[in-house]
């Protein structure tokens, strides 16, 4: 009885698995971007996975965003790393695009990408793992330490990294599931850090997100377009493998909630510099008003000089980096109420000259720093995007 449901059931799971070889070669990573092209974009709108810069870095950010950082498995190479690579390109290629991943068994979870990216970057030990020292992008290390650190094991470090973000936490949740099964011989997780902002339709489009502290946040950023470009994209001067990627920094930030909680607003105010409830500087009524860290009364800085502004502020055109914090909030530990804070991320063409400037002023004198810990710290070269047939990362290894 070749027709009944076993006999179909049989030959379907055979084809499974004696057939996979045969359906990536037949299949194509471009056939997935077609399939999904057919549905409609108010339903389940796609970002483009192929491109000269990966996608999630200048995307609008998206309400929910997984950071996974990995492993290579002991005694794994650079074969073990590039057959990663190629799973990885092949899998975000049509998930992103709104096809379910290869061999995937809830393909259900696929059908609508809700502006899913997948974003990969390198940290400073996989050039090692792989044989590739020497092309280390030189800013892409271990970022020294700040007195105010109080780093954990578990938030830092990663030889690989894994970011995966859409306006939909079922679509991201199966994405990160799906692409971290698939290559579990190859590499093991190191951290994960889940994050969210403001779900889709809260607020207008373009409104910063506020941090859990109740301020905005991201206020200082560069504009999309030649601005970003300028201050995100690397030239590939030294590294041209490097040409089009970027650097990224992830600082996990304990926030101390409960002691933030005692302040009154204008305490809050002067710590930040910038009024809660409408994000302006003192010295401004509007969000995006400069700041004018020079104005007094009564022979006093309005803006005290150890606000969180004033110290954060690029004082040199080179000092500009592009901002991505999400918050989090996970279970607290036995006997506290709060385990809340931000996954404070920033892309920079260099991280010597752009983000340490910066960081090391807010680390001195910030008062700001009273109410929050940082608790992790990683380092990641992004790589340039890929086109059909490419996958990420390649030109590290050619």
């Amino acid at each position: 009885m070749p027709d009944s449901p076993s006999a179909r059931l049989s030959l379907s799971r055979r084809r499974l698995l004696t057939g996979s070889a045969a359906v990536l070669g037949a299949a194509g990573i471009g056939a997935a971007a077609a399939t999904a092209a057919t549905r409609s974009e108010a339903t389940a709108p796609t970002v483009p996975f192929f491109g000269p810069h990966q996608a999630g870095i200048t995307t609008p950010p998206q309400a929910h965003a997984h950071y996974i950082a990995l492993d290579l498995r002991p005694g794994a190479g650079a074969d073990e790393a590039v057959a990663l690579l190629k799973l990885w390109t092949t899998d975000g290629a049509r998930l992103t695009a709104g096809t379910s991943a290869l061999a995937d068994t809830e393909p259900e979870l696929a059908q609508a990408p809700a502006r899913l990216t997948m974003t990969v970057g390198f940290g400073p030990t996989f050039f090692d793992r792989v044989g590739q020292s020497g092309r280390r992008p030189p800013s892409v290390r271990q970022l020294p330490h700040f007195q105010i650190d109080r780093l954990e094991e578990r938030w830092t470090g990663g030889d690989l990294l894994l970011r995966v973000a859409s306006d939909d936490p079922v679509t991201a949740a199966h994405a990160v599931r799906v692409l971290l099964k698939n290559v579990r011989t190859l590499a093991t997780i190191r951290w994960t850090q889940r994050g969210f902002r403001n779900a889709v339709g809260t607020h207008a489009p373009g409104q910063t997100m506020r941090n859990l502290m109740g301020n905005l946040d991201g206020t200082v950023n560069p504009t999309p377009g030649a601005d970003v470009d300028g201050v995100v994209w690397a030239d590939g001067s030294g590294q041209q493998w490097f040409a089009g990627g970027t650097t990224m920094v992830v600082r996990r930030i304990a926030m101390l909630l409960d002691t933030w909680d005692e302040l009154d607003p204008d305490a809050r105010d002067l710590t930040m510099g910038r009024r809660q409830d409408s994000g302006a500087p003192l010295t401004g009524t509007l969000e995006h008003d400069v700041p004018d860290f020079t104005r007094t009364r009564d022979g006093i800085p309005i803006i005290p000089a150890n606000s969180h502004i004033a110290r954060a502020h690029a004082r040199t055109p080179a000092e500009r980096f592009l901002r991505q914090a999400y918050n989090y909030d996970d279970p607290p530990p036995a006997g506290t109420t709060t385990n809340a804070g931000l996954i404070f991320v920033t892309y920079q063409r260099d991280i010597d000259t752009q983000f340490l400037p910066v960081q090391r002023r807010l680390a001195q004198a910030d008062a700001l720093n009273t109410w929050t810990r940082p608790i992790g710290s990683a380092v990641f070269a992004i790589p340039p995007g890929v086109h059909d047939g490419q996958f990420l990362g390649q030109g590290l290894f050619e």
